[in-house]
């Protein structure tokens, strides 16, 4: 604030400083101080009222000591937060600090993800050499608290929120063991207070057990909207947009660099969302069952081959399952196939590759550390996951078992022999080598009835008309197991 003062002489004192000047004259005297009241009047006035205290701009609490130089790089943390994006985010930082840039804006919208990747995030951003600012654009909940967390600056747009980062079962969403509720406590409190923030109200977003009074009651996780964390000074200040953001830094759009995942990083966390992992587990499943019902390696045991590798693949790289649970899961198809090709019939090596695949499959879909398992109750939910897609997976089998072979597309990729006459294929015994021959009725043909043809006795009918027995016939048709004979006319 700037205060400005001006003389604090009165009216009065400046009439008596004229006055003491002037010549006792009075017909002078008279004029010279009725002229000297008139100057003195204002300037009096303007004395008093401007002892006034005039407002200079404030500087923004999102601004850093030194200036900010261009280029500004802004990153993206938006979906689950996952491995693939940990790994993005280390790309995207050293990318930024090989660019000379001058400040990393964190464009967050996220409700959270995986614990040990929002620690790899927050490690990373509390490590860069660069001043980093986070951006909550609407949402910054569980994980994504953590990583705002972990910014020089956090500012948030109107009608945003951040907290609740309770961490809870990957496929139930009820609340972890309090083991995993104290380390994300440490997390939370250990990043707040190496940004110089409140480390009590951190972990009040972790613990609903935390009271603190006028912020937090006891029994609610804390969540904030943009104004409360603003006034608590969870958030440094309260933004419109990107655009103004910027502004506050003094750096055109221009001078941004608007960072993107790869194409590979984008496949990546598209294979690791929970909905392609229930179809990929649906294809190998499916795909083995198949490949079951008809001999040698065919369309069924490609597409298997292809889910159990989009399946694996990306949880492997993910750290979301172990290499001895994908050993067991191949350990348990090479089972199946050795009891199809090697020995016949379903015995104990088919039961124990069918065991083998889905204890693979269970255990992938568990957040186990190597042989270490979490609660019974995270078991649980992955047996009745799993348990789900065995019945989709059968009501599938069911309902394409009746309606695809029926179906033209189907039968354009498999192969159905045409089982013809030619070929061999009859639907019952036929004779066709009597076509031709002569025989003798041994009974009335009214019209079928018994013929004798190289001792023989033989079935036949004729068109209709009436051969008494003892008569002469000729074989003229065969039509599978129909003889169609005629009476063999003399010649006269």
């Amino acid at each position: 604030m700037v205060r400005i003062r001006f003389p604090d002489q009165t009216a009065l004192d400046w009439v008596a400083i004229v006055s003491d000047h002037l010549p006792r004259n009075t017909v002078l005297r008279l004029p010279a101080l009725f002229l000297a009241l008139l100057l003195a009047i204002p300037t009096s006035l303007s004395a008093q009222e401007s002892d006034v205290v005039v407002p200079a701009e404030e500087a923004s609490p999102l601004l850093f000591e030194a200036p900010v130089a261009s280029p500004v790089f802004i990153i993206p943390i938006k979906g689950m937060i996952d491995g693939p994006l940990a790994a993005y985010i280390d790309r995207a930082l050293k990318d930024a600090t090989d660019a000379g840039a001058g400040l990393v804006v964190f464009h967050v919208d996220t409700f959270g993800g995986l614990v040990d990747a929002a620690d790899e995030i927050r490690k990373t951003i509390l490590n860069a050499e660069l001043p980093t600012v986070a951006l909550i654009d609407k949402n910054a909940a569980s994980a994504g608290a953590l990583i705002s967390d972990a910014a020089d600056r956090i500012a948030m747009v109107p009608g945003a929120s951040i907290g609740a980062a309770t961490v809870v079962e990957g496929t139930s969403g009820e609340a972890a063991p309090d083991k995993y509720q104290s380390y994300m406590r440490g997390l939370m409190r250990a990043t707040a207070e190496a940004n110089g923030r409140d480390p009590a109200i951190a972990e009040a977003m972790v613990d609903e057990s935390i009271f603190l009074e006028g912020i937090s009651e006891e029994g609610d996780v804390l969540t904030l909207s943009t104004s409360e964390a603003v006034k608590l000074d969870v958030a440094d200040a309260e933004v419109a947009s990107l655009k103004d953001l910027l502004a506050i830094y003094e750096v055109e759009e221009t001078e941004t660099v608007q960072h993107q995942l790869m194409r590979a990083e984008g496949l990546l966390r598209f294979f690791s969302s929970p909905i392609v992992q229930s179809i990929l587990m649906l294809m190998m499943m499916g795909g083995l069952y198949f490949e079951l019902q008809s001999p040698g390696v065919g369309f069924p045991g490609m597409i298997a081959a292809v889910g159990a590798a989009a399946f694996f693949g990306p949880h492997y790289l993910l750290g979301l399952v172990e290499s001895w649970e994908i050993i067991l899961f191949v350990l348990g198809v090479a089972l199946l196939l050795v009891e199809i090709f090697v020995i016949p019939g379903f015995g104990v090596a088919g039961v124990s590759g069918l065991a083998a695949v889905l204890l693979a499959l269970g255990f992938s879909l568990i957040g186990n550390i190597g042989f270490s398992f979490p609660s019974g109750e995270a078991i649980s939910s992955a047996v009745l996951t799993l348990a789900a897609s065995l019945v989709m997976m059968i009501i599938a089998m069911f309902s394409f078992g009746r309606l695809l072979p029926k179906s033209n597309r189907f039968g354009q990729l498999v192969l159905a022999p045409e089982l013809t006459a030619e070929t061999g294929y009859t639907s019952a015994e036929t004779h066709a080598e009597w076509l031709g021959r002569k025989g003798l009725a041994l009974t009335d043909l009214r019209p079928s009835g018994t013929v004798e043809i190289d001792e023989n006795r033989i079935d036949v009918v004729t068109s209709g008309e009436y051969i008494g027995k003892g008569t002469a016939i000729e074989v003229v048709e065969v039509q599978g197991a129909r003889v169609k004979v005629r009476e063999v006319r003399k010649l006269t």
